[in-house]
């Protein structure tokens, strides 16, 4: 059977600068079956999913929901819910957990705050704290979104969930449907695209170390795509792995072409020319599409290191 994931893997589209988008990330336990808009179509009261899509809008904070692998029996007995918030800018990552009987506890979040970095408010407001288990590993299994979310990403999350991989969830929405299976990782938000179960457990390990894996690497949902290209390219070109090295400090310009200054914490800059192409031919970009499409992609055309001179310029 051809699949969106199918044809992108065979014209080797590429992954980098495909990620979403997310200065801080809020994931809440909501066992059972999810719709296509899960916030609103899932066995959460809808007018909280409603009113959590508004408060977050402009904040910088993306929400999702998140479920331990396995059979979802549809069930509406209340639990206890997992809540975990991750800020992703290098420098100030973080990751922390809190429990909650009743999810309406999350719109007393300062929301703005939270975007910013700051998770003083997911203390006060959820009694939240730091993480201290293993680095997450979020895999898209909503195969109400697209098929391959389930038909790839279900296998992935119960192989690492029964190999031992503790921070296993299924999740919502990653974006990027033919690129499953997609895969978050916590606490530095890196994306990653047609995981497999040997190469996720290698990306954890190097999460736990403070180590990025570029390969199969989507970019870091810290950036823009534009970003997300021009960090990556200078991983590659700088032999860098450590987490909190690089940052993204200036991105000048427009689509089809930006160019983007990337800094090391070692006061090191480069400029990197990002070019938007078309890929080709048109396929469909996801399972349910009517219509093909040519995906936008990121394109690095060049990266060149720095010089004082040129910084003071």
């Amino acid at each position: 059977m051809s699949t969106c994931s199918t044809v992108s893997r065979g014209l080797d589209e590429p992954l980098s600068g495909t990620a979403a988008t997310a200065r801080t990330w809020l994931l809440l336990e909501q066992p059972g079956p999810w719709g296509a808009q899960a916030l609103t179509s899932s066995h959460l009261d809808p007018a909280l999913g409603r009113a959590l899509e508004a408060a977050t809008q402009g904040t910088g904070v993306r929400i999702a929901l998140i479920r331990r692998p396995g059979r979802h029996a549809d069930s509406r007995t209340p639990t206890v819910r997992q809540v975990y918030a991750a800020h992703t800018r290098p420098g100030n990552a973080w990751l922390h957990a809190a429990t909650t009987r009743d999810p309406r506890r999350l719109l007393d979040l300062d929301f703005a705050a939270l975007g910013a970095g700051d998770y003083r408010t997911f203390g006060s407001a959820l009694h939240g704290r730091p993480h201290t288990g293993d680095p997450l590993a979020l895999v898209c299994t909503n195969g109400k979104r697209d098929q391959c979310c389930a038909l790839l990403g279900r296998p992935l999350a119960a192989e690492l969930a029964a190999s031992g991989v503790e921070g296993t969830w299924e999740v919502t929405h990653l974006g990027g449907h033919r690129f499953s299976p997609t895969l978050l990782v916590l606490p530095y938000g890196y994306a990653y695209g047609r995981a497999e179960a040997h190469a996720v457990k290698e990306v954890l390990h190097g999460v736990q170390e403070g180590r990025i894996v570029v390969e199969g690497c989507r970019g870091s949902s810290a950036w823009e795509r534009p970003g997300q290209a021009a960090e990556l390219a200078v991983r590659a070109y700088a032999d860098e792995h450590a987490a909190d090295a690089l940052a993204v400090v200036r991105t000048e310009g427009a689509a089809p072409r930006w160019e983007v200054t990337v800094a090391h914490a070692d006061g090191r800059h480069w400029s990197v020319v990002v070019a938007q192409g078309a890929s080709l031919p048109p396929r469909p970009e996801s399972c349910g599409a009517s219509v093909l499409g040519s995906p936008a992609r990121m394109d690095v055309v060049a990266v060149r290191e720095l010089t004082a001179t040129a910084l003071a310029g």
